[in-house]
């Protein structure tokens, strides 16, 4: 009797298998992807952007939303999404955001606007003032053990009220006082560690957790989703929460965040290095030119080459304004109806969106000075809101319609400065600081993947 031979089919290794996930943007429209299991959050952000034609730059997100518990959280560049879907409960709404967050990677850019003084206590062995390097640095270090520490709201457990305790944040995780303000070790009790645990933003932390504050956050065990185990903070401030979330991400992750951001910057510079030899000498050689006057001249400083180039955009502007007006009618109105059009299909304009939809809107978008969007004025017809982000607070400023010589204008501080369409008045406050307590640099856009 011979022993039949059998062939087994080829197993393909897990790592190798593929996944096809869904991908959410804010306005509802989603992606189906098929993506190997070992792929990052990072590599993701790569792909759609590829295939949306989007400029990459580092502020591409993507987020963890955990609709029935109302959270949400970054997922690190580095972390491998599959991985991290694997520990959700298939029973739950649990769904992949990718979207733009200017507060990424801020705090490695002015880390002083996220680490206040009154809440951060650094090494005895530094002396006199804290350079801002050296805050990073403390922070990245597993030498050096910088606390945190404030006043925060906790949840009590299995209880709808909160408690106000002074809490300390440590390399060994996080800790309240029950006496006080001391940091006593007899008195410090502990919270919670980060080893197990991600944190998370509280999207309707007074609806449905009763939180005092809008300014609210939690420590959720990896390994599980639901609403007992979550461990519920609230602080008294946008920046106080901001800077507890920022710290609990840096202690968790430590130099992989700073490895996180620097990359890009790392790549950019090889491709450059890379690419420089084929560029050819006439791109290289390109300057700013001016021929307004009898003799041409080379254009040395760049804040005048730019000023020229704007100029130059709104006389083209205003010239198509005018054939356009010709080749239907020369009348004023119809001239200013063109002006009144022209920045609906601008990507920082929303167009009926409420007060509570703009500032949600720019909370998705992060926390940073310059982070913009114009929208419609519920309360006052015919006129426009401008809301942005500066110092870690949403401020809205009317932007008011005026006529002038039965020309329509649109201004911001009153008449002083005054812009024949809102197209013209961005681009001016992108430029100029002006009346604004700070230049527009981010616009809010719904982008669909």
């Amino acid at each position: 009797m011979y022993a039949r031979r059998v062939t087994l089919p080829a197993i393909t290794p897990l790592v190798l298998q593929k996944r096809v996930i869904k991908i959410y943007s804010e306005d509802g429209t989603s992606r189906a992807l098929e993506v190997p299991n070992d792929i990052s959050a990072k590599e993701i952000c790569q792909m759609l952007i590829h295939k949306n034609h989007y400029v990459d730059d580092q502020n591409w997100t993507m987020f963890e939303h955990l609709s029935n518990l109302c959270i949400e959280r970054i997922i690190e560049d580095h972390e491998m999404v599959i991985e991290m879907q694997s520990k959700w409960d298939m029973e739950e709404d649990c769904r992949l955001y990718f979207r733009k967050y200017y507060a990424k990677y801020a705090f490695f850019k002015n880390p002083q606007a996220y680490f206040p003084d009154l809440m951060v206590t650094y090494s005895s062995e530094l002396n006199g003032a804290i350079a801002t390097a050296d805050i990073l640095k403390m922070f990245l270090s597993t030498n050096m053990y910088p606390e945190v520490h404030s006043y925060l709201y906790m949840a009590e457990k299995g209880k709808k009220s909160w408690r106000k305790m002074f809490f300390v944040l440590r390399r060994s995780g996080l800790y309240f006082s029950t006496k006080g303000i001391s940091k006593d070790p007899r008195h410090l009790q502990f919270f919670s560690d980060f080893n197990q645990s991600d944190v998370y933003l509280l999207l309707s932390g007074k609806k449905l957790y009763g939180a005092p504050t809008d300014y609210g956050f939690c420590l959720k065990p990896s390994k599980t989703g639901r609403s007992k185990d979550l461990k519920l903070l609230c602080a008294d401030s946008e920046e106080s929460k901001i800077c507890w979330v920022t710290a609990i991400r840096l202690y968790k992750y430590g130099m992989q965040i700073y490895k996180n951001y620097t990359r890009p910057e790392q790549e950019s510079q090889s491709s450059k290095l890379s690419l420089s030899p084929t560029r050819s000498i006439s791109e290289n050689s390109l300057v700013a030119m001016d021929f307004s006057g009898h003799k041409s001249r080379v254009i040395e400083n760049p804040s005048e080459a730019l000023s020229i180039a704007l100029q130059e955009g709104l006389s083209w502007r205003r010239k198509s304004c005018g054939r356009s007006s010709a080749h239907t009618n020369s009348t004023t109105g119809q001239n200013s109806t063109f002006n009144f059009a022209i920045h609906l299909s601008q990507p920082w304009f929303h167009h009926k969106i409420s007060r509570d939809e703009a500032q949600k809107l720019i909370c998705q978008q992060g926390f940073v000075d310059g982070v913009f969007l114009v929208r419609d004025s519920q309360s006052t017809p015919k006129t426009f809101v401008l809301s942005m982000c500066h110092g870690q607070r949403i401020r809205h400023f009317q932007i008011v319609p005026i006529e002038d010589d039965r020309a329509q204008f649109y201004t911001l501080d009153d008449g002083q400065t005054r812009f024949t369409d809102l197209t013209q008045l961005v681009e001016f406050y992108q430029l100029n600081k002006g009346f604004l307590p700070c230049k527009l640099r981010h616009y809010c856009t719904r982008i669909t993947v």
